[in-house]
């Protein structure tokens, strides 16, 4: 919740360079620009509720705090990490207390998407009672992390990382603000890779190093210098570069190849070299789905429940999940057959023509469409002997029946082939 505020002297470098102007923002052109629905909100002075969308550091919190400023409201915050419904009534209480004065009030909610369903269902009657902005950042998909009557009553602006150009221009002000400090060309390079995207983590580097140039009594900061005193954290966030697509590579290769020993050696290089264990979540559940797939239906479970988990507990409790199934993945039996048949269903879509549905294979809800055949001589399958409509086909009129999906000789599909034989044997009785 709001607190009182540290002097402006005293604060952290990134709050004495937060953008006091809508034009001190650097970056998020695409939402700020002239024209834009943001943009026009701010000129007129009239707030609507929002979802700021982006990965961390690229500027949520500057923006809705540059929005209670622009319409002279009351700016609440509420951590959905720390906070619960006792936050939420209290920002009710805050926001109340301001109406009865004549303020607005912005709630301010950061990693909104950790609010559970009916946590976020409380802010909907003072949303559309107007009691309240509501404003939530977050930096997974609202689509599927907020709940949808929310969702409805905000506008989803959607931030991208800063750009190395955007991350230079912020450097500089660190440095400047920092003491005016120079830097080589190539050690600021160096900053804006490390940065990826992200102005505060750039931000907080550059403070962190303006403190031991001063004790070194240096003014200057050459890559050599920098390589020495972040030498570790610079390797562990080399996630820009040709390594960190790589190190995925080889990641995907040893499970698939059923290494386990491999592959969790490469998953705790991804860990230990930075990289957003959500990210490595969901390339284990691509996994599951591409190179073991109906050979072990138990494994993209497994990797749902792995994600899952990792949200629960987070660094580094959860990573043990990961590695739980890791060596799952790599130990299960090995098929690529589903994938194999959903590419080769979506090259024939993509070169066939939009062919008609059969008219035995339409719904037919009215009476005009029964009277048009819709629907007419279907087979209903669980009226059939064995619970199967023999025979019968369900392919448009002209495309010979297909067969895409070919199970393989391992784990489940060999049952799975065993009962496609029997069907297809079944088929060419009638």
């Amino acid at each position: 919740m709001n607190g009182t505020t540290t002097p402006l002297t005293h604060a952290p470098l990134a709050e004495r360079l937060r953008p006091q102007t809508l034009d001190e923002v650097i970056g998020q052109e695409q939402v700020l620009g002239a024209g834009t629905a943001l943009r026009m909100a701010f000129e007129a002075g009239v707030p609507h509720s929002a979802i700021l969308w982006g990965p961390p550091g690229v500027g949520k919190t500057t923006i809705a705090r540059l929005m209670a400023h622009a319409f002279d409201a009351q700016f609440i915050t509420i951590s959905a990490v720390l906070g619960g419904v006792k936050e939420i009534r209290e920002a009710v209480e805050l926001a109340q207390a301001a109406a009865r004065l004549g303020q607005r009030s912005i709630v301010f909610v950061d990693e909104v998407h950790r609010f559970n369903k009916s946590q976020q269902d409380a802010f909907l009657p003072h949303v559309e009672s107007g009691l309240f902005t509501f404003i939530g950042a977050t930096t997974e998909n609202p689509s599927f992390e907020v709940n949808s009557a929310l969702l409805s009553r905000a506008v989803v602006y959607v931030l991208q990382p800063i750009s190395d150009v955007g991350l230079r221009a912020i450097l500089a002000k660190a440095l400047a603000e920092s003491g005016a400090l120079n830097i080589e060309d190539v050690a600021a390079q160096t900053l804006v890779a490390y940065a990826d995207g992200d102005a505060r983590r750039l931000i907080n580097t550059v403070e962190t190093l303006a403190v031991v140039a001063a004790k070194e009594k240096l003014t200057s900061l050459t890559n050599d210098w920098l390589q020495k005193v972040l030498g570790e954290r610079l390797r562990r966030y080399d996630k820009s570069g040709e390594q960190f697509y790589d190190t995925i590579s080889a990641l995907h290769k040893s499970v698939r190849g059923s290494d386990p020993d491999a592959s969790l050696y490469w998953l705790v290089r991804m860990l230990d070299g930075g990289v957003d264990p959500r990210y490595i979540v969901r390339r284990l559940i691509r996994m599951a789905s591409e190179d073991i797939g109906l050979a072990d239906p138990r494994a993209l479970r497994l990797a749902l429940d792995a994600a899952e988990t990792y949200e629960r507990l987070g660094s580094p409790e959860g990573e043990l999940t990961l590695a739980q199934c890791v060596v799952y993945l790599a130990v299960a039996p090995k098929s690529n057959a589903v994938y194999k048949a959903f590419n080769a269903a979506k090259k024939l879509i993509q070169q066939d023509g939009t062919r008609p549905i059969p008219l035995h294979l339409r719904n037919a809800p009215t009476q005009l469409m029964k009277d048009l055949d819709y629907g007419k001589n279907y087979r209903y399958a669980h009226d059939e002997p064995e619970g199967v409509a023999a025979g019968e086909n369900y392919w448009p009129k002209g495309l010979p029946a297909q067969q895409f999906y070919q199970p393989v000789d391992r784990g489940l599909e060999i049952k799975i082939a065993a009962k496609l034989a029997e069907l297809n044997a079944l088929n060419h009785k009638k």
